[in-house]
């Protein structure tokens, strides 16, 4: 979490500028926590209330809880105060902390004076007040200096030295998606072409600690800023010496004392001498070569060399692996293990990344119920919400539940006006089509930007792709097998775009089919499969687009072009685990 501090003497307007910076950074998109330091004894509840007769009874804690919000009083007694840094550790992650007070920590902070106030500058003596914000001309200041009252500025400044500068591409325009290019279904490929040149990045960025940076997006290229490793140094254990000195024979005089690693040796090895270096030493000066030390003889101050060493033997050259000024990693990538270890290793402390998209997901229908509140055979238990929400999160987007709205439009149009500004992108699942209870497909195509789109995909024909307000919407069909599959194919990659990310392309291998299947041409066939002991791939029992079992049963699908095939066991077929797919 990014600290900043608001201070200044009593009656100077350190809350008013809390209260409205609270205010203008939430509104850009940042979440924010606040902690607020006392000199003086304070009370959340007024004598007479419960928790007050509590703690005035000798409760050493006393925890306050309603629908809307809880708290916690700890009585100090006689313990000390804890410090600053023991309060933030109680707070839930956010993006930015704003403190009022606690003028002596070493944090950053912004002054707040007003003349009125009767006090001097407290920035002079204090070396972390990195601006004032006053409402007075102030002049002669090493720091910036802004009105007190233009809190959009104030803001600027602690978003860019926090490093959380909101750069936002802008909204996507009105219509970004481009309509079909000719009537009927649209092919798997068409479908995919037009949401990869459609679509571009609207999430912000932001700098944070690379420890920190796990799952999220690379904003910039990374480069190099030194090389890996920074100088040549010594691949194992053995002797170092210069190659060319074995012109005069195997057999070298041995210096006393060796270099390791992070203490190399710091004087010149002479021509026909060796010294001994050890796994990751650098190479002290007139080393180009290592003998391992196991092949190596050594005796009476001398050291006899294998015969073979060609030279730069058992030795890793500097930059070998990244040159300085190199590209490290393309923005766009997924920060793994893998990545953060390379990143560390060039020096990298903080790294700039894509804030994470904001996906919502809502489920329509008047006959969804929630998991375990009727049995009545007339409604169906809500199982897409569940999956779109943990498909979302496993693609390393903040999924965010926008619950269920029945078949009413009213209803809709409430629930999209309220996702505005709360997320980035909503997936719907059912009312796709264009039937008479199909209001999203109906509302979105009065009121919002509509591209209705027929794919030829079995399952998952039906597809909506539009915006409300600029927001991207993903209608995906109600069949929970369908919304799955729709799910992997289109709402996967264009997320990645839209988090500033890469098109994912999965990938595939040929396996035997274990199946007999006749298939007409038109549709692309997406098959629930896994593979048997023999590695062949197995069908599940039925092609039913509503069996969601079928999809915790399989392991992968089984992918069957457009062409009219006649499949028969141990023909080749492809096998698409889901593993491909970000699962």
């Amino acid at each position: 979490m990014k600290i900043y501090g608001v201070i200044g003497w009593k009656n100077a307007g350190k809350t008013g500028l809390m209260e409205r910076l609270v205010a203008e950074i939430c509104a850009r998109g940042f979440t924010v926590s606040t902690v607020k330091h006392a000199h003086h004894a304070f009370d959340l509840d007024r004598p007479g209330k419960d928790s007050h007769r509590h703690r005035q009874a000798g409760a050493r804690e006393v925890l306050l809880a309603s629908h809307e919000r809880w708290a916690l009083l700890h009585e100090l007694a006689d313990a000390p105060e804890p410090p600053m840094g023991e309060m933030l550790d109680k707070l839930a992650p956010v993006d930015l902390v704003l403190v009022e007070g606690y003028k002596r920590d070493a944090h950053a902070k912004i002054e707040v004076f007003r003349e009125p106030a009767g006090h001097e500058l407290i920035q002079p003596d204090d070396p972390t007040v990195r601006a004032v914000a006053s409402d007075v001309a102030l002049a002669d200041l090493p720091v910036p200096v802004f009105d007190l009252n233009d809190t959009a500025a104030i803001a600027d400044f602690i978003l860019a030295e926090t490093g959380l500068v909101a750069e936002t591409p802008g909204d996507l325009p009105d219509a970004c998606f481009l309509p079909q290019s000719a009537p009927g279904m649209a092919s798997v490929a068409e479908a995919q072409a037009m949401l990869r040149g459609s679509l571009g990045p609207v999430t912000a960025v932001e700098r944070i600690a690379l420890a920190e940076a796990q799952g999220r997006l690379l904003a910039d290229d990374a480069i190099a800023s030194r090389a890996n490793p920074p100088g040549t140094n010594s691949a194992m254990d053995g002797y170092g010496f210069a190659h060319a000195s074995l012109a005069g024979g195997n057999v070298l005089l041995l210096d006393e004392g060796r270099s390791a690693a992070g203490a190399p040796h710091r004087s010149a090895v002479a021509p026909g001498h060796a010294v001994k270096v050890l796994t990751g030493a650098l190479l002290p000066e007139g080393v180009d070569s290592v003998a391992m030390q196991e092949e190596v003889v050594i005796a009476d101050g001398r050291i006899t060399l294998p015969d073979g060493l060609s030279p730069g033997a058992n030795t890793r050259a500097a930059g070998e692996d990244v040159a300085e000024g190199a590209l490290a990693l393309a923005a766009g990538c997924v920060l793994g293990p893998a990545e953060l270890g390379l990143l560390a290793a060039l020096g990298l402390a903080e790294v700039r990344v894509r804030k994470q998209l904001r996906v919502g997901v809502l489920s329509t229908g008047d006959e969804l119920a929630a998991p375990g509140t009727t049995r009545d055979p007339a409604r169906t238990y809500d199982a897409n919400r569940p999956m779109l929400l943990s498909l979302a999160a496993r693609w390393g987007h903040r999924a965010v539940d926008l619950g269920h709205v029945p078949d009413d439009r009213d209803a809709l149009r409430r629930a999209l006006n309220a996702a505005r500004g709360a997320v980035d992108v909503v997936l719907t699942s059912g009312g796709a089509s264009a039937g008479d209870e199909d209001h999203v497909s109906a509302l979105l195509g009065q009121e919002g930007h509509l591209t209705q789109w027929r794919v030829a995909l079995k399952p998952g024909k039906p597809l909506v792709l539009a915006q409300w307000q600029r927001m991207p919407i993903f209608g995906l069909p109600g069949n929970p097998v369908s919304a799955f599959v729709t799910a992997l194919l289109f709402a996967r990659p264009a997320l990645s775009l839209l988090a500033g990310g890469r098109w994912p392309e999965p990938r595939g291998f040929t396996v035997p089919a274990a199946f007999a299947k006749r298939k007409r041409t038109g549709r692309r066939e997406l098959l629930r499969a896994r593979l048997d002991g023999e590695g062949r791939a197995v069908l599940f029992r039925s092609d039913s687009s509503g069996m969601i079992s079928s999809l915790a049963w399989a392991e992968g699908l089984v992918e069957v072009s457009e062409d009219a095939q006649q499949i028969e066991p141990g023909d080749p077929v492809r096998f698409i685990p889901f593993g491909s797919f970000g699962l």
